[in-house]
C-alpha cells in the first residue's frame, strides 16, 4: 500500500461524500446510532487535507458495534477493532490501495470522541489556527513524503496544544491566544 502523503486544497465535494457515506452508515448502525459527524481536515474549510473522509459515529453501546462487522464489510469497510484507542471501533475503506474513508465509532460522550469534535469545531471557528495547522501539514508532508508515522507524530505537539484550547473554548473558559 502506498504510504505517500498527498495533501489537496479543500474540496467542497468532500461534504457531499460525507453525506452519502453517512446515509449508508445510518442504515447499518441504526439500532445503536445516536449521531454521525464529519471530522478531520476534510471538514475544515480552506485547509489542505489528505483526501480521506473521516467520520465519527456516536452509539449507545460500543460493545454492540462488533455485531455489525459483516454489514460494514458489505459496505466496503475493513473492521480493525479498537486499533490503538480503547473504547473505539475503527473501520477503513479502500479504493484499490488508497484509503477513502475512516470510520471512528465511540460510545456517546466518550472523551476521545469529544476531543475529535472539539478539535474540528475549534479550527472551523478560528481560521488563523486552521491556517497554521494547514501550513504545518504542508511543511511536514514535504519533510516526510513517504513516512506517514513520522508525519503524524510531528503534528502531535500542535494537535495537543489545539486540544487544550478547544476544550477550554467548549467549556466557556477564558482562553489565551492560541499562538
Amino acid at each position: 500500500m502506498s504510504s505517500r502523503i498527498e495533501l489537496l486544497p479543500h474540496d467542497p465535494a468532500w461534504a457531499a461524500a460525507f453525506e452519502a457515506e453517512a446515509a449508508r452508515l445510518i442504515t447499518v448502525l441504526k439500532p445503536i446510532l445516536i449521531l454521525v459527524h464529519h471530522i478531520g481536515s476534510t471538514r475544515i474549510p480552506r485547509i489542505l487535507a489528505k483526501p480521506v473522509i473521516d467520520i465519527l459515529v456516536e452509539v449507545t453501546d460500543i460493545e454492540k458495534v462488533d455485531q455489525f462487522n459483516e454489514q460494514m464489510i458489505q459496505l466496503g469497510y475493513q473492521p480493525r477493532g479498537e486499533n490503538g484507542i480503547p473504547g473505539r471501533r475503527y473501520f477503513s475503506k479502500l479504493d484499490g490501495e488508497r484509503h477513502t474513508h475512516h470510520v471512528h465509532v465511540f460510545r456517546r460522550a466518550d472523551p476521545e470522541a469529544l476531543r475529535h469534535l472539539n478539535f474540528c469545531a475549534y479550527l472551523i471557528a478560528f481560521p488563523d489556527a486552521a491556517q497554521e495547522y494547514s501550513q504545518l501539514k504542508e511543511r511536514l508532508a514535504r519533510q516526510h513524503p513517504d513516512d506517514r508515522e513520522a508525519y503524524t507524530n510531528a503534528k502531535e505537539t500542535f494537535i495537543r496544544k489545539i486540544d487544550r484550547f478547544a476544550s477550554s473554548w467548549r467549556e466557556g473558559r477564558e482562553i489565551e491566544d492560541w499562538r
